[in-house]
Parts: structure tokens; sequence; C-alpha cells
């Protein structure tokens, strides 16, 4: 079981970490278009702040494929943050989101460096982080009004959309495996 266990974390990995890599394809149409036009920077914003609160549950439990996947993806989240911020008009709300990000960070980090109770952290760590997924899964969708305004999907990020989806399954079935239910949100 071991065995599978490992195969299941590499793929998993691999598989999270193209994931991330579907962030080029959308930032490349920036600098194509040379603006983000009405595109939301809550994406990548919030796809930054969950891999930092995984990259922390990570840590916590010593457990090194959330460690490389968090810290992969967290550099690539935070590089596509300021590409956007480079190419929007709306600088300020870039700005706001980031601050708000650095707030949750720096609160979680400070409770996490002082509790003493290690399984108390990581309940809460793993809570904070399995509902950062859910928004990270779900951001995407705060074009949809816009899509359905507009009857285009060309603001959706599709192959982020479909890459979350594929990595979603498997990091449930590790989920499993390690009988840890944050893992499996």
């Amino acid at each position: 079981m071991e065995g599978f266990k490992d195969v299941i974390a590499t793929s998993a990995s691999f598989c999270t970490i193209l994931q991330f890599f579907t962030g080029i394809l959308v930032c490349q149409k920036y600098v194509r278009n040379g603006t983000t036009g009405d595109s939301s920077p809550f994406p990548f914003v919030s796809g930054f702040l969950s891999s930092c609160i995984w990259l922390r549950y990570g840590f916590l439990l010593q457990d090194p494929s959330l460690i490389i996947v968090n810290t992969i993806g967290t550099s690539l989240q935070l590089a596509y943050v300021v590409t956007f911020y480079f190419y929007t008009i709306a600088k300020s709300v870039v700005v706001k989101q980031m601050l708000g990000v650095t707030a949750v960070l720096l609160a979680l980090l400070s409770y996490t460096q002082y509790e003493t109770d290690l399984n108390q952290a990581k309940t809460l760590v793993g809570f904070v982080a399995s509902l950062m997924t859910v928004l990270f899964f779900a951001a995407p969708l705060t074009m949809l009004a816009h899509v359905l305004s507009v009857k285009s999907v060309d603001s959706l990020p599709l192959p982020l959309i479909m890459a979350t989806f594929v990595c979603c399954l498997q990091w449930l079935i590790y989920g499993y495996l390690l009988e840890d239910p944050f893992i499996q949100v």
C-alpha cells in the first residue's frame, strides 16, 4: 500500500505542478493583448493564498509532496499576480487583494508559531487550507456572470479549470490513503 501511496503522491504532485503552469497560458494572453481586459486577479490571488497555506500545512505534517508542490505553486502564483498587476488598469484591486492575503498569512503564521499544541495547529491550518482550496477551485467562476451576459467564454481560464478537476481527483485519493480529511477536500 505504501508503494501505491507514493505513486499517487508523485502523480498528484506532477499533475498539480502542470496545473500551476496553466497560468502561463493565461498570462501569455495578457502579454499578447497588452491588457488583462475584464479578467479578475482573484484566481491568481486565491491560488497564491491557497499554495502558501498548503505549504505551511505540508511543513506541519512534514510531508515532502505537499512541501515541494506548494513551494512551486506559491512561486508561480506570485509570478502570475505580478504579471496580472503589470497588465491591468485596476491595479488597486490587485493591491487590495494581496494586502488581504498578506494579513491572512501573517495571522496564520503567527498562530502556528505560538500554538503549543501541534495537533491543534494542524487542524486549524488544515481547515483553512481546505477552505482556501474550495475558494481557489471556485475562483474562475467569478467570471460566470460576465460569460453569461456576453455569451462568450473567452474570459474564463479554461486550461486552469480542466487541470484543477484532474488534480482534485488525485489529491482526493491521496487524502484517503493518508486518512487526512483536509487533503481529501
